[in-house]
């Protein structure tokens, strides 16, 4: 007997990523599973590859008009990973069985506001298995999915002679500023590292590649930033001999093809639950510790809230530099 699921989860990069283990493993657990996922327009090529899922459902313009696309599947259950206004509106809507996802908001406002901790010591992914434990559904601990597009596959031979034989991949970018290492440290960064250097991140990152390329051995370093697409993207951090990040969507889909990643912390904290899913490997998180100001914001700010950014601006670089040269010599 068929069993419709729909999966909500609207955005962004990562949270999305973060939800392929569940897909998976409604899909192939439960005998006659048939997953349906509802995203943004702009995120659909993160989940448009995916073979565990049945058909993806578009939120455009019109709410309503998605509604009534959903109405005509007559799913037997939703299963809302996202817990937001409009992920309610839709549950309210179609008026069937709906298992929510907890985001521990007000334990995260506690650490947020008096550095009071007492969220679980379980990652999101864990989590998220927890609003579907009715139906006996384990996680295989196979971790994340990404699945890329042939006609997405980058050859790296495309790319200029100096990165044929590997290269490591920089993101630079994420969504808010503080997230982000300041361009001197990335200065740095590039310039200690032993082997070439792609940065990585969106259309807005690509001004700031540049200048950073001014400052460092200019054949050493390739601006991917903007002039990829996301499954493009994915392609190259696939390729790469070793993934440095942001806490950033990248960083996710670097974990899904169990990447070597060294995570780089700013205003937020691993303990939200979202730093690198990869069971049974190593990943390796750099984060200033001791900081009376941090976390800041469980997601981030354009600028510094105290004006010292002390949480990016004293990361140990060297620290950093010594890790990937080691790592890229095993």
């Amino acid at each position: 007997m068929k069993i419709k699921f729909l999966i909500i989860r609207f955005s962004s990069i990562g949270d999305i990523v973060l939800t392929t283990p569940v897909i998976r493993c409604l899909n192939q657990q439960l005998v006659g599973a048939e997953v349906h996922f509802v995203t943004k327009k702009q995120f659909a090529s993160v989940v448009s590859q995916n073979p565990y899922i049945h058909r993806v459902h578009l939120l455009e313009n019109s709410l309503n008009d998605l509604i009534k696309e959903l109405k005509e599947e007559n799913f037997d259950y939703i299963i809302d990973l996202h817990h937001n206004l409009r992920s309610a509106i839709i549950k309210a809507r179609l008026r069937i069985l709906a298992f929510t996802f907890n985001k521990l908001n007000f334990q995260k406002w506690l650490i947020v506001a008096f550095k009071k901790n007492i969220l679980p010591e379980k990652h999101i992914v864990d989590r998220y298995f927890n609003t579907i434990t009715p139906f006996d559904v384990k996680n295989d601990s196979r971790g994340l999915d990404f699945f890329i597009d042939q006609k997405n596959e980058i050859d790296i031979s495309s790319l200029p002679f100096n990165f044929h034989n590997g290269y490591v991949a920089l993101v630079i970018g994420a969504k808010h500023a503080t997230k982000q290492m300041p361009e001197d440290k990335l200065v740095q960064l590039c310039n200690g590292i032993e082997g070439p250097v792609i940065l990585m991140g969106g259309p807005d990152d690509r001004t700031k590649a540049e200048r950073i390329i001014q400052l460092t051995e200019k054949t050493k370093i390739f601006n991917a930033c903007g002039g990829f697409n996301i499954q493009q993207s994915a392609s190259l951090l696939r390729q790469a001999r070793l993934v440095i990040t942001n806490d950033t969507g990248l960083m996710h889909i670097a974990a899904a093809f169990k990447q070597k990643i060294i995570s780089i912390w700013g205003n937020t904290i691993p303990q939200f639950g979202m730093y690198p899913y990869v069971p049974n490997q190593d990943y390796y998180i750099f984060e200033v510790n001791g900081l009376k100001c941090r976390p800041c914001s469980k997601l981030g700010f354009q600028k510094c809230p105290k004006k010292h950014f002390n949480c990016m601006n004293k990361q140990n670089v060297r620290g950093i530099i010594e890790l990937t040269n080691k790592l890229l010599i095993n």
